[in-house]
Formats: structure tokens, C-alpha cells, sequence
């Protein structure tokens, strides 16, 4: 980690030459509770509503507020663009929506996205204060209720719904995130385990990499240059489970320090905003127990 740590020190000057100045914020979501904040200039404006052409009689309007910022007008704020789409035209997904605004009303706005199926956690965004995949999120029926998507919250904005996740992929990179295994089965072919063993990496290879829990966790909002974050401890925890590893020792001695692992205080935001429904904040506490009791596991 701290070769990760001293990287991360000499690009970030770099990256506020072309995305706004870190300053945070935290809206309250209807339940009360404060959603995570944004790292932006100021809460973003309200803009005018751009609205699809020609709605019919029997329209089923609904009013999406979209996160707006481009790189290459730095002196501009973030703002949130105001939408107005008919659902009877629209497919039942967010991400049905953000394709359609971009197809037919404006193709400025930028976003990803890739397998529409929650498989690649390209399109991993905050919509109406929780952390979700928009092909995964239907779009709310009542249109009386108005819908807001921001960027993943407490990361870079490269453009509009676009999160910067290189620092993200740097500390996947640093877990080591493969099999390591000096002893070479006797009969030449796979690796194989037991179906016991197998079991229990269930609930953990599942995981997609969208950065939804780890983006959700104040521990990591504070603290990303050095703690791991949901995420990657999850990641960190399934090659811990495999029975195939031979380098556990290392693993773990990675993780021994103040920062890496124990700087989770068990907020649980990780495993309730999963949109894959795992368990990160259970994979950290079995972590906790084997580094405390020296498990082998």
C-alpha cells in the first residue's frame, strides 16, 4: 500500500487542473437519513427543463434532475439539468431513460454503461439518494415524484455521470487480485477443491467492482488515499476463502496496519446499498476475526 499511497500523492495535483475543486455537501434522502456527499464546487444549480418533443394527449410525464458538468468549460459550475421524459415511451429501467434523453432530447449528456444487465457495473450512479446500477433501478411509476441522479458520491467527475475510479482500480490492483499457488497439482490439470470449500466463496465472487459500497461508506469518503474500502476487502476476503491460495500469510500481513482494514466502523451502508446483494460488511468482520485469532481459514 505504500507504493499506492505515494502515487496517489503525486497525480492528485494533476487531476484538479480539469474537475472542480473539492468541496462537500450531504442531501437528506426521504427517509431522513444524510446521503453521501458529492465532491463539487457548490451544491449544483437548477437549469431550464428540456423536454421530449411532441408528447402525446395521454403522456405519463415524469421529471428527471441529471447532474450536469463539462470538463472543457471549467470556469462553470455543476448544475443539475432538469428532463421531462413520457413514460409510455420510455423503457422500465433508469438507464432506459438516460439512453433515451441521450438518443432523441440531448446527446450532450454523458454516462456509462455497457451489458444492461448488471454484469459489468458500468453504469453504477446515485439515484435519488442510493447507490444502484440504473439498469437495475426501475424508474418510480409516480410521476407526481420527481427523480435525481448524481454521480457516484465523494469521487472526481470526469463529465457529468462519469466517476473517476482510478484510484479505485489501483487498489484493486494492489490486493493482488488472483490465484497464488506454488504447488502444482500432481496430476497435472486444475487446481480443484471440494464443494465445501467451493461454498464458501459464494456471496463474494459474485461481486461486479461498480464502487457502489465503497462510495456509500463515510469511513472511505475520509479516508480512500489509505483504507481499502468495502469493495476491495470484499475482493481481499475471497482470496483469503480460497482454498486453492498459498499466500495467505501475505494477504493478511498486507492488511496488518491501523488503515487498510480497521478503519471500517461497521456503518452496514456497504451491504444495504449492494446492488448484487452481498455482504461486504460480513466479509470485513471475518476478515477482523481470522486476523484476530490467526485463522488459517
Amino acid at each position: 500500500m505504500a507504493s499506492l499511497r505515494s502515487a496517489s500523492r503525486l497525480t492528485t495535483p494533476a487531476r484538479s487542473l480539469f474537475r472542480p475543486a473539492v468541496r462537500t455537501y450531504a442531501t437528506i434522502s426521504e427517509s431522513g437519513a444524510p446521503t453521501a456527499p458529492t465532491r463539487n464546487l457548490v451544491p449544483p444549480e437548477e437549469t431550464k427543463t428540456v423536454k421530449e418533443p411532441a408528447p402525446s394527449k395521454d403522456a405519463k410525464i415524469k421529471t428527471f434532475h441529471i447532474y450536469r458538468w463539462n470538463p472543457d468549460e471549467p470556469a462553470s459550475k455543476p448544475r443539475m439539468q432538469t428532463y421531462t421524459l413520457d413514460l409510455n415511451k420510455t423503457g422500465p429501467m433508469v438507464l432506459d431513460a438516460l439512453i433515451r434523453i441521450k438518443n432523441e432530447v440531448d446527446p450532450t449528456l454523458t454516462f456509462r454503461r455497457s451489458c444492461r444487465e448488471g454484469i459489468c457495473g458500468s453504469c453504477a450512479m446515485n439515484i435519488d439518494g442510493i447507490n444502484t446500477l440504473a439498469c437495475l433501478c426501475r424508474i418510480p411509476t409516480d410521476t407526481a415524484k420527481e427523480s435525481r441522479v448524481y454521480p457516484l458520491p465523494h469521487t472526481y467527475v470526469v463529465k457529468d455521470l462519469v466517476p473517476d475510479l482510478t484510484h479505485f482500480y489501483k487498489q484493486y490492483k494492489s490486493i493482488k487480485p488472483y490465484l497464488q499457488r506454488d504447488t502444482k497439482p500432481e496430476d497435472g490439470r486444475e487446481n480443484r477443491q471440494s464443494r465445501d470449500d467451493r461454498k464458501k466463496l459464494d456471496g463474494l465472487y459474485e461481486c461486479i467492482l461498480c464502487a457502489c459500497c465503497s462510495t456509500s461508506c463515510p469511513s472511505y469518503w475520509w479516508n480512500s488515499e489509505q483504507y481499502l474500502g468495502p469493495a476491495m476487502l470484499l475482493q481481499s476476503y475471497r482470496w483469503l476463502a480460497d482454498s486453492r491460495d498459498e499466500r495467505k500469510a501475505e494477504r493478511k500481513e498486507a492488511l496488518e496496519n491501523s488503515m487498510s482494514l480497521y478503519r471500517c466502523h461497521t456503518i452496514l451502508n456497504c451491504s444495504r446499498t449492494c446492488p448484487k446483494g452481498l455482504n461486504p460488511a460480513k466479509a470485513i468482520a471475518e476478515i477482523k476475526k481470522s486476523m484476530a485469532i490467526g485463522s488459517s481459514m
